[in-house]
């Protein structure tokens, strides 16, 4: 039997519309997937510093709101110099150190490393190891000497990236300027009263997710900064060949760096174990072994403590929203991938909070109405 199937040529031109308008949505979302994470950044942004901008507002004269937004990215684009001034340079200078140095540790290592060169004149392999050896000398000439030029190649992505940078402070200074203007009129939209509490409520639900995440972690990473900085400048008044400049340095990466959750405090430990065995390696090794068992304190006492459920989600979606957050926006996705996961959440407990509400609602009517209709039944007459 064969069924036929007809369709008017409006519904098919429709379908085919819809199909048209979310490829081009795709698309466009794609082909804009950069400009979106710089607005998003900037969105993120913008709610952190809210609260510090609102305290600022009310403490000067005057109490504008421009001039305490004025006030707190000047602090901030003070802060961002300072980390550039400080850590930049120091690790550009014992990275080119540690380069040029490393032919004389292996001429010193050769010289002085008598039974392995037994070793090695008994198994004949003299020529060989002078080979690797020559090679090594040379290679690291090279990198000392290149690494300047290395460092001119990359100015094209720099240049990107404090372009993007710029755009993220100034889209986020107009945010909070207007963002309260723009709320007051987005709330004045609303016919329904009661829906517009709820939704109200609903983001001031999502906003002290966020603000509640970016307390935490800044307090959280002052403290590893201030500690891991303490623990340079220690070994410094031990360690000769430890300068006391690489102090700063070393709070500043583990600051910036241990903001990106779950990875981030790893990466500044790596960082500053390099930096401190490019000038001594046992003053790395013995950072390193420091590093692990602070973060074993940060994680299961200070940053349970401090955060004290403020984003309420598991290991296991903290994980999955950072490892999602840096592979589609790199460190800025990794700074917003746990407030995006919160606000994700916040929307499903609404959405689960307002399906148990109905279900209660529909348990309750039921038996009101089963009387009503028994009692109906009761009073019409029999035929």
């Amino acid at each position: 039997m064969k069924v036929k199937i007809e369709i008017d040529t409006k519904t098919f031109i429709r379908f085919w519309l819809v199909v048209i308008g979310f490829g081009l949505a795709g698309l466009t979302i794609y082909l804009a997937q950069t400009a979106l994470v710089i607005l998003g950044t900037a969105l993120f942004l913008a709610l952190a510093l809210n609260r510090p901008v609102a305290r600022l507002a009310k403490l000067i004269p005057g109490k504008s709101r421009l001039g305490g937004t004025a006030l707190a990215f000047t602090l901030l684009i003070v802060f961002l110099f300072c980390v550039v001034w400080f850590v930049v340079p120091p690790i550009v200078q014992q990275t080119a150190k540690f380069a040029e140095s490393v032919p004389g540790i292996i001429d010193q290592a050769s010289t002085q490393w008598h039974g392995v060169n037994r070793f090695i004149d008994e198994h004949s392999m003299r020529e060989q190891v002078n080979s690797v050896l020559e090679s090594i000398r040379t290679q690291a000439s090279h990198w000392a000497t290149d690494l300047s030029g290395s460092i001119i190649g990359s100015v094209g992505s720099l240049a990107s990236f404090v372009t993007s940078l710029f755009l993220v402070i100034v889209l986020s200074f107009l945010m909070l300027l207007e963002g309260p203007e723009w709320m007051r009129r987005v709330w004045g939209l609303y016919d329904n009263q009661a829906r517009m509490e709820h939704h109200k409520r609903l983001v001031g639900r999502i906003y002290n997710v966020i603000t509640g995440y970016v307390a935490g972690q800044l307090t959280v990473s002052g403290i590893g900064s201030l500690v891991a900085g303490a623990f340079v400048f220690g070994i410094s008044l031990f360690v000769p060949a430890i300068d006391a400049n690489l102090v700063m340095p070393a709070i500043l990466i583990v600051f910036v760096l241990s903001l990106i959750p779950m990875f981030g405090a790893t990466i500044a430990g790596v960082l500053v174990t390099l930096l401190l065995a490019f000038n001594n390696v046992p003053a790395g090794i013995a950072y390193a072994v420091f590093f692990v068992v602070y973060q074993q304190i940060e994680n299961n006492f200070i940053s349970p403590a401090i955060q004290s459920k403020k984003v309420e989600l598991s290991a296991l979606m903290v994980l999955t929203a950072v490892t999602v957050g840096l592979y589609v926006a790199g460190v800025a996705g990794g700074f917003i991938a746990i407030p995006i996961a919160g606000t994700i959440k916040v929307f499903l407990d609404d959405y689960l909070e307002r399906a148990k509400a109905k279900r209660e609602e529909s348990k309750h009517d039921k038996p009101v109405l089963g009387k009503l209709a028994s009692k109906l039944k009761k009073a019409a007459p029999s035929e």
